[in-house]
This record gives structure tokens, C-alpha cells and sequence, in this order.
């Protein structure tokens, strides 16, 4: 076919679609909230406003994404509750809408005292175009191969591997420097305190690098996030390895944790981009058994790194850089976009070049955000859902406390073992290793929990059940607290207690900890599935914050309150803490019912 042929039959093709919106143009408009009501009912008429409407509150959606407005049938087998909203085109396009906040936008720009622009050259406005709504584009249903659901195992196992290294490398990163403490304290003359905060100040970052990522994964994608942060992680991690002073060791610390923090929250939005509710715990599971897997492995790495002549304290930033420069091909050659909508904005973009039709759009594309748009209206919403959402306020203390405890044992367990035992630097961190065999095992019990949460699924017509994310949990909350005692009051009588035993209580706190930790992110990602990177981003800010705050006054405590009593407050405030996930599992649907943000399916 020529050319010429061809620009005839684009042109063609063009007009009669045109023609064809034109008729539809003239069809009742309703607003965002109602069309994804009928496009969720699978109904084609307009809203009756004589008909039931919703009268509970509304969740981020509007009323129609209550439970009482589902039909049976409505979430296909598995748990895909998204597809199939993603699958209808004023249903996406609602749901984009939400995530870039454009209604609030667009009625920002018409409350504007401000004259309309010219279109210039003294030409008139042109008439207006048709509704959009026949040229929006979304997934050709739940089965659409090009849905990140339906790609294939093996694909999906590869794309976890590369963000799972990048979370990895981090993770890694915020506990093997820890180790080189005493070198600096004497190489650059300073306090423990201020030696520690290496390590604080790179946990800090954590706290304050997802209130960014976060966000910006939602709204470009998830891939370009990550390419960037593994980037700025390896270049930092190799400026604090070639550091000549100790404010620039401190400096380049903080910006590796902050830059180097979106796989914290990215990599648990990947998973849940490539898997539906029915598989998203067990693929949860493993990632969350990588994010503990690293701070247990790098004392050991890093006490004999740093005990080696040949290595010293600059090779534990050597091994972060190596690490993270692994991570950061994996994501770039390895990793390929899995954020829907931008799944979507690619296949808007073939489209149009291959039928020539300039209005094909993806939802995503509708409005642009300027940089100060997306400032104020997406980097808050972070901090926004934390301190609004009462589920993720509440759910993440109890998660920062457990996380400020993995921390913690960075000083604990050098002083029992190597301060009471005696133990030579390097040997003295291996009780990590019954810490991270109580991670495995934890781990392990979760994923049969699974088999609980799926048959309350099926129970529930497939829908989603997030409360019943909760039970391992409140398994965990006794066995943590267990441990903490275990631990302290075993490990400080070295002279008639066998070092075996304060180790095999390291091994509960590790069980305990994965148990608490890992419903957290899932009841999170189930709660808030649309909004799932900025709520894990909120929950990484309050919980990153503990985890930097609790090195700083570990030594202190237990030295001056002696292990077991430290030991023995800890335990304490973890029984304090024990209702929690009780209290969630009975009144968590009530709460989500009043989020403004949850799903209630």
C-alpha cells in the first residue's frame, strides 16, 4: 500500500470515528464518581437519582467502590480487584483522575480571576471537541496479556530479582557501615554518638526519600524511579568509601539512605502491580524476608570486613557501591514498566503513531502536572494519608516500633555477645544468623497463613479480605515479646548460661519480628491498593524515623539500665502492644469505611 494510500485510510478511519463521537457527544455528562459506578455494574444508562444511592461514607472512589454497591461476580477469580476497573474506560479514567488529582486542578484553573489565553495570530477559538471518552484506551479486559497480571512466571520472578537486589543493597547498606564505628570513632576523633549517626542518619533517609519516590511512582512510573535511586545510591556509596573527613562520610551517608530509598516502597508496589490479592502475600512474604535478610547479614559481613587488615572500615561503603551498581543493571536492563496506567500511556503512544489519530489518549495523559502541582497536590499525600488515615497512623507505630527494634539489636548484640562473652569481632555478630533463621521461619508461617486468606477470599465472592492479613500477626506480637525477654535476661549471665541460649531467643525476636512486620505491608497494600506506594511511602517516613532515632541511645540504655532491664522495658512496651492487630481485625472495616482513600470491597 503507498503512502499516499494509507494517510487516505488513516483519514478516513478518523472521520468515521469522529462522526460517530459526535452522535455520543450529545449524551447526558455525569461526573467521575457515578461513571465508575455504572462502569463498575456494568451498566450503559445514565444515573438515576431515584435509585439507591449510597449512604455510607464515602471512600477515595466515591460510593462506589462500597461493598454494598458490588455485584457477587464483580472481582474476577484471584482476587484482581483492580482489572476490572482498569478494564473499563470511564472506570480508569476515574481512577487516573484520583491519582493526579485533576478535578481539583481543573477547578483551581476555572476559579482563576486570570483572561483566557489567545489562541494567537487573531484566530477564533476552534469548536469544541467531542467527549473524550470514546478515544480513552485501557486494558482489553482481565485477561489482556499486556496486564502485568498475565505476564508470565518467569517474567515476573525476574523483575521481583531485580527489585528485590535493589532492596536488598539498601537494606544492606543502613547496617554494614555500622560496623566500622570504632574505626571512625579513632581515625577522626569522634564520639560513639556521633560515629552512630553513619548509620542514623543514613536510616534517616530512608524516612524522608519515599515521601518523594513514592508519589513519583504513581505518576511516572516505576521503573524510571528506581534506575534513578539505585544510581544516586551507588554514586554516594562510593563517596562515603573515597571520604577524607568525617562531615563528608556523614554528608554522603544521608543522601545514599535518602536517595536510595525508593525500593522500600517501589519494590512492594512492583509486586503488587504483578500480582493479584490471591499470590500478592506469598511474593510480599519473600520481599519483606530480603528487607530483614540485609540488616541481619551485614554485621557479619561487616565485622570481618573491618577486622581484616587487608579491607578495613572503607570497603563496607566499597561493598554497598558493588551491591547497589548490581542492582542498578538489573533495574535498568532486566526491570521493564509495571505501573498500569503508564502500562496504558505506552499503549496510547502505539496507537497513535501507528493509525495516525492524535486523540487517542491514555487516562493518565488527560491533564500535566507542573512541578509545583505535583509538590503540593501528590509529594504531601504521604504525610497526608499518615496522619489522616487512622489505619496507617496506628498499624505503622506498632511497624516503627519493630523496625526501631531491628535497629536497636546493631548495639545489643555486640554487647552481649562480644562485651559479655567475649567474643572476637566477627564471631560476635553470628547470632545474627538465628535472628535471620527465625525471619526464614516466620516467613515460612506466613505463606501458609495464605491458604487461610484465600479460602476467606473465596468466601467473600473473591473479594479481597484485608483484616485477614492480621492473624499472623498477632501470633508474632507474643512471640517478639517472648524473645526480648528471652534474650536480654539469658545473655546477661555469661558465666551460668550457655551463649546457645540468649542465641536461640535471638531467633524468636527474629520470628516475631517478620510476623509483625510483613501483615503490616500487605494489610497496607490491601487497604490502599490504588494508593499503595504513597502509603507504604507514609509508613517508611514514621517507621525509618524510629529506626534512626533507636541506634543513637541503644548503647546508653543498655549499658546504664544493664541488658536485661533494657530488655525487660522493651518486652514491656512490646506486651503494651499486643492488642493491636486484635483491635484491627474486629473494627478495621468499620475504619476503612470513613478513609477517604480506602478500598471497601
Amino acid at each position: 500500500m503507498s503512502s499516499i494510500e494509507k494517510k487516505e485510510q488513516r483519514a478516513n478511519l478518523n472521520e468515521s470515528a469522529h462522526s460517530d463521537t459526535l452522535q455520543e457527544s450529545n449524551s447526558s455528562q455525569i461526573d467521575d464518581a457515578r461513571d465508575l459506578e455504572a462502569a463498575a455494574k456494568g451498566s450503559n444508562h445514565d444515573y438515576d437519582s431515584s435509585s439507591d444511592a449510597p449512604t455510607g461514607p464515602e471512600a477515595f472512589v466515591g460510593g462506589d467502590l462500597e461493598s454494598a454497591n458490588l455485584e457477587e461476580d464483580a472481582i474476577p477469580f484471584g482476587g484482581d480487584e483492580l482489572s476490572r476497573y482498569e478494564s473499563n474506560t470511564q472506570a480508569s479514567r476515574t481512577l487516573s483522575r484520583r491519582l493526579t488529582n485533576a478535578d481539583a486542578l481543573i477547578e483551581e484553573a476555572n476559579n482563576t480571576d486570570e483572561p483566557l489565553p489567545k489562541m494567537g495570530n487573531d484566530r477564533p477559538y476552534p469548536p469544541a471537541l467531542p467527549d473524550r471518552a470514546p478515544y480513552i484506551v485501557a486494558f482489553d479486559g482481565a485477561n489482556d496479556p499486556i496486564h502485568p497480571h498475565n505476564f508470565s512466571l518467569v517474567r515476573k520472578i525476574a523483575y521481583c530479582c531485580a527489585v528485590g537486589m535493589a532492596a536488598l543493597s539498601v537494606s544492606m547498606g543502613s547496617a554494614l557501615f555500622a560496623e566500622s564505628s570504632e574505626d571512625i570513632v579513632v581515625l577522626f576523633h569522634v564520639g560513639t554518638t556521633v560515629a552512630t549517626l553513619g548509620t542514623s542518619l543514613f536510616v534517616m533517609g530512608f524516612a524522608s526519600g519515599p515521601i518523594f519516590f513514592g508519589p513519583l511512582s504513581e505518576l511516572y512510573g516505576r521503573k524510571i524511579v528506581l534506575v534513578i535511586s539505585s544510581f544516586g545510591y551507588v554514586c554516594f556509596s562510593f563517596a562515603v568509601a573515597t571520604a577524607k573527613d568525617i562531615q563528608t562520610i556523614m554528608i554522603c551517608r544521608f543522601f545514599a539512605g535518602f536517595i536510595g530509598a525508593a525500593p522500600l516502597v517501589v519494590s512492594a508496589a512492583v509486586m503488587a502491580d504483578l500480582f493479584s490479592a490471591k499470590t500478592r502475600g506469598s511474593a510480599i512474604a519473600v520481599f519483606a524476608m530480603v528487607l530483614f535478610g540485609g540488616p541481619m547479614l551485614a554485621p557479619i559481613i561487616g565485622g570481618f570486613t573491618v577486622k581484616n587488615p587487608n579491607l578495613g572500615w572503607r570497603w563496607t561503603s566499597y561493598f554497598c557501591g558493588i551491591i547497589g551498581a548490581l542492582s542498578f543493571l538489573l533495574n535498568t536492563f532486566v526491570l521493564e514498566e509495571t505501573h498500569h496506567s503508564i502500562i496504558l500511556v505506552k499503549k496510547a503512544e502505539t496507537l497513535r503513531r501507528r493509525t495516525g489519530n492524535w486523540g487517542i489518549v491514555a487516562p493518565h495523559e488527560e491533564i500535566q502536572l507542573s512541578i509545583k502541582e505535583i509538590a503540593e497536590k501528590n509529594i504531601t499525600r504521604p504525610l497526608v494519608m499518615l496522619f489522616t488515615e487512622p489505619i496507617i497512623l496506628l498499624i505503622t507505630i506498632y511497624n516503627a516500633f519493630i523496625y526501631g527494634m531491628l535497629y536497636l539489636f546493631l548495639t545489643a548484640i555486640p554487647l552481649i555477645f562480644i562485651g559479655n562473652y567475649g567474643f572476637s569481632q566477627g564471631v560476635g555478630e553470628l547470632p545474627y544468623i538465628s535472628m535471620l533463621i527465625g525471619i526464614f521461619v516466620g516467613g515460612i508461617f506466613i505463606i501458609f497463613f495464605e491458604k487461610r486468606y484465600n479460602a476467606a477470599m473465596d468466601k467473600n465472592g473473591g473479594k479481597p479480605v484485608p483484616e485477614e492479613r492480621l492473624p499472623p500477626m498477632m501470633v508474632g506480637s507474643f512471640f517478639f515479646a517472648a524473645g526480648l525477654f528471652w534474650l536480654g535476661w539469658a545473655g546477661s549471665y555469661p558465666d551460668k548460661v550457655h551463649w546457645i541460649v540468649p542465641t536461640i531467643g535471638a531467633s524468636f525476636i527474629g520470628c516475631g519480628l517478620i510476623m509483625i512486620f510483613l501483615p503490616c505491608l500487605n494489610y497496607i497494600i490491601d487497604c490502599y491498593l490504588f494508593f499503595a506506594a504513597s502509603a507504604l511511602a507514609g509508613n517508611t517516613f514514621l517507621r525509618s524515623a524510629f529506626g534512626a532515632v533507636f541506634p543513637l541511645f541503644a548503647r546508653q540504655m543498655f549499658v546504664n539500665m544493664k541488658i536485661q532491664w533494657a530488655s525487660t522495658l522493651l518486652g514491656c512496651v512490646a506486651i503494651a502492644m499486643i492488642p493491636v492487630p486484635f483491635l484491627f481485625y474486629k473494627y478495621g472495616k468499620k475504619i476503612r469505611e470513613k478513609s477517604k482513600f480506602a478500598f471497601v470491597l
